[in-house]
């Protein structure tokens, strides 16, 4: 059982947010319950046989959990199909994962590249501890050290983390410094615009993403933000 208590981060600066979010974050909830349950009832036949496929391909479990930082900086476990070896930390210890990075099984490449393996985080949706759209949460060693690096990294954890993101659909996975920053100034962006009309067209843009369409395209045609 996940203690209910925030991690020791200073407090984040307030932002002033548009009037589109005040009426907007009151139904974004139930917007996101009503479309996570669709989806997860969709796609829960390839959910299940993606986990049996992980589970022959390699030893280890299907699912895993893992504790990550939500709204506020609460720790909640989200899930995930497995797609490194497992317990492959025991002997990396916890790091970003690189591209080429041997601790990933071959499926597993697969299933980062298409974006399967993010499906059982509907749950957590469903849960109330992430949003389908917002900033992608962070693990709680990691949360700390960006917090002293990145002075605005706090103001992404204003809102509920989400399954993607505005920053997801523009860059690759996080694998230093620099690219964290580059999308720590995309959530600010989102969450000092967040609407409807935005999530919508980051959702969009996802699908864009995972259908291999150049970013460039997805922007103009979408009029994502930039930053």
């Amino acid at each position: 059982m996940l203690a209910r208590r925030n991690f020791s981060l200073s407090a984040p600066p307030k932002l002033a947010f548009p009037g589109s979010y005040v009426s907007y974050a009151s139904c974004k909830a139930m917007v996101d319950v009503v479309l996570a349950s669709i989806l997860l009832i969709l796609t829960a036949p390839l959910i299940l046989l993606t986990i049996a496929l992980v589970r022959l391909s390699s030893p280890g479990p299907g699912i895993y959990a893992q504790v990550r930082l939500g709204r506020g900086g609460r720790p909640y476990k989200i899930y995930k199909i497995r797609t490194m070896a497992h317990d492959c930390e025991r002997q990396s210890g916890p790091q970003w994962s690189k591209a080429g990075d041997p601790r990933v099984t071959s499926l597993g490449r697969l299933l980062r590249r298409t974006h399967l393996d993010e499906l059982p985080q509907l749950w957590n949706v469903l849960r109330g501890e992430m949003s389908l759209v917002g900033p992608r949460p962070e693990r709680p060693m990691f949360v700390r050290r960006l917090a002293a690096a990145i002075p605005s990294y706090r103001v992404r954890m204003q809102v509920r983390p989400g399954i993607t993101g505005l920053a997801q659909v523009q860059f690759p996975p996080d694998e230093d410094l620099a690219s964290v920053q580059r999308k720590v100034a995309c959530d600010a962006v989102y969450v000092a615009s967040v609407s409807l009309w935005l999530d919508v067209r980051i959702l969009l843009g996802t699908v864009f993403k995972v259908a291999g369409v150049p970013y460039e395209f997805t922007r103009r045609v979408l009029y994502l933000p930039g930053v």
